[in-house]
């Protein structure tokens, strides 16, 4: 490696180790590693609260709050004596099952709890110093959202509590409960919602169960919901339900993937049920296998997967980078190494010759990056070449 490389790579550790430390004056976070249930037992004999802060290291202002907000004396001054204060990337360790048990779908996102574990409130996103520490004051004595859960959960389904409820979930990003209590908003109108505005727009936000009977429904009949909302958005949004399920099928715990393969079954029967494209399914099947093998590290069957996609449908340029990364980065077994830099090499050659355009734009968005020179870069470190920056 230059030494221009090397003192990149160096200055990357230094940064990314440098984000991981707290200075004396600001939080104190517990040490790396420390799960959640040992936060709840030291706050338990302190009698403080917990904050959790939930992060991630692609998140960039969840690096901006650790680098610039979390180390100023005045934060920690004031979160130290009154929190047990622990980070967790919801990549890693246990943080996917936590992820999916409190419903985090957006970073930041900070979290307060009793002594007891039990949530009290919660915020989103990056601020500024003062604006941080009274949000906290906020999230902690702001109890709504955990009297509505007992509320609902004792069986209230008043109408106009249903919608304050689900105004309060949509505010903490609560993605899992906003759709249960859209289903309850839904319930029994299945096949007249569609003409009521509300209603309709409660099932463009915050309906992602595809076993909905409004869903399926207006999967079959979607002509009701189309000339209230229009032809394009419900698409839309049938494509993102049936998509984003496949996140149900995958648990991740104590470093573990599993795959419900009789719910897949269920899903994919569905899908059939309700008229979707075979070929809109079988994308959808294999790129869920193909996110269950990578998380498996199974990577023979994840080429597989990427192979009998390439053989089916057309892989741009940048996802075929994207797709090939994880052999780059994480295998070691050579088959499906040479079968990613086969699949990388009849892309060089075919952008070289003029058989394929390059990709420039991903959607609306121009790409900044040389997707041949990716390609190049990928293949040379599957063959253990040094790779020069």
């Amino acid at each position: 490696m230059k030494m221009k490389s090397l003192i990149t790579l160096l200055f990357a550790c230094f940064a990314i180790q440098t984000m991981g430390q707290e200075t004396s004056k600001g939080i104190a976070f517990e040490k790396e590693g420390t799960l959640f249930r040992q936060a709840v037992q030291k706050a338990l004999s302190t009698g403080k609260l917990i904050f959790l802060d939930c992060y991630t290291s692609w998140c960039g202002p969840c690096k901006m709050m650790a680098n610039t907000v979390f180390p100023q004396e005045t934060v920690g001054n004031f979160m130290n004596p009154r929190y047990v204060c622990i980070k967790i990337d919801m990549e890693k360790g246990e943080g996917p099952e936590l992820a999916k048990k409190l419903q985090i779908s957006a970073y930041p996102t900070f979290i307060i709890f009793n002594s007891a574990g039990q949530e009290i409130g919660r915020f989103l996103g990056g601020c500024k110093a003062e604006d941080f520490i009274g949000k906290v004051k906020k999230a902690s004595e702001d109890n709504a959202s955990a009297e509505m859960d007992k509320r609902f959960a004792d069986g209230e389904r008043d109408e106009a509590f249903l919608y304050s409820y689900l105004n309060t979930l949509s505010s903490a990003y609560k993605r899992d409960q906003c759709n249960v209590v859209a289903e309850a908003l839904l319930e029994g109108k299945a096949e007249t919602f569609a003409g009521d505005k509300q209603l309709a727009n409660i099932f463009m936000r915050h309906l992602t169960n595809p076993f909905c009977p409004a869903f399926v429904y207006t999967a079959k009949h979607p002509e009701a919901l189309v000339a209230t909302i229009g032809e394009m958005p419900v698409q839309m949004k049938l494509r993102n339900v049936w998509s984003g399920y496949a996140r149900n099928l995958l648990t991740e715990a104590n470093g573990t993937v599993t795959l419900d393969n009789a719910g897949m079954d269920k899903w994919l029967a569905l899908m059939d049920e309700c008229g979707v494209d075979k070929e809109v399914k079988e994308e959808l099947r294999l790129t869920t296998l193909m996110t269950y093998n990578e998380k498996k590290q199974d990577w023979n069957a994840y080429m597989e997967c990427v192979t009998d996609y390439g053989t089916l449908f057309d892989i741009n340029d940048l996802m075929l980078c994207k797709w090939c990364t994880p052999i780059a980065k994480n295998c070691k077994e050579e088959a499906p190494k040479k079968a990613a830099i086969a699949l990388l090499q009849q892309r060089v050659d075919d952008l070289e010759s003029g058989r394929r355009a390059p990709q420039t734009k991903q959607g609306n968005m121009m790409l900044s990056g040389n997707m041949k020179k990716a390609m190049l870069m990928l293949i040379d470190s599957m063959n253990g070449k040094e790779i020069k920056m």
